[in-house]
């Protein structure tokens, strides 16, 4: 119990900038969600609170990522579609398909698959990276300039 608190300062720094550094990804996720960026700021509020409480190291930091925002973007956008454009009707398929990915997740940590991801060649994690990149840039030309 003693260590706990050794590096508050620290602690209380990093977390301040992890904040900072997930608020606009936290409203973008909200925004894709079509549910608003209120939705995307209790999301990473919520999950910065998981992460503590279930997480398995003290030096973890959890939120909102871009290539997590632009690939739920792409699966949000093809279930509204697939409801013909109504966001009310689409909502509960989109919460569906993500609390079963987050059932995989829990399934993949608990089996212990996560110690073979240093295997995934790194020229492969990169094409990943920059194909987020690419397609980030891609949605966010034509709003941009204002269409």
């Amino acid at each position: 119990m003693k260590g706990l608190f050794s590096n508050i300062k620290g602690d209380a720094f990093g977390g301040i900038t992890a904040g900072i550094v997930a608020l606009p990804l936290a409203l973008a996720f909200g925004v894709s969600s079509g549910l608003g960026p209120s939705a995307g700021l209790y999301g990473a509020i919520f999950i910065s609170f998981f992460a503590a409480l279930f997480g398995g190291t003290n030096t973890q930091i959890s939120g909102p990522t871009a290539p997590m925002t632009a690939v739920s973007m792409v699966v949000i956008a093809g279930i509204v579609a697939a409801n013909d454009g109504d966001i009310n009707k689409a909502l509960p398929a989109i919460l569906t398909v993500f609390l079963l990915a987050g059932i995989m997740q829990i399934g993949l940590g608990v089996i212990g698959l996560g110690q073979y991801i240093r295997y995934i060649p790194y020229p492969v994690v990169s094409g990943f990276m920059t194909a987020i990149g690419v397609i980030i840039l891609i949605t966010q030309i034509f709003p941009s300039v204002g269409y």
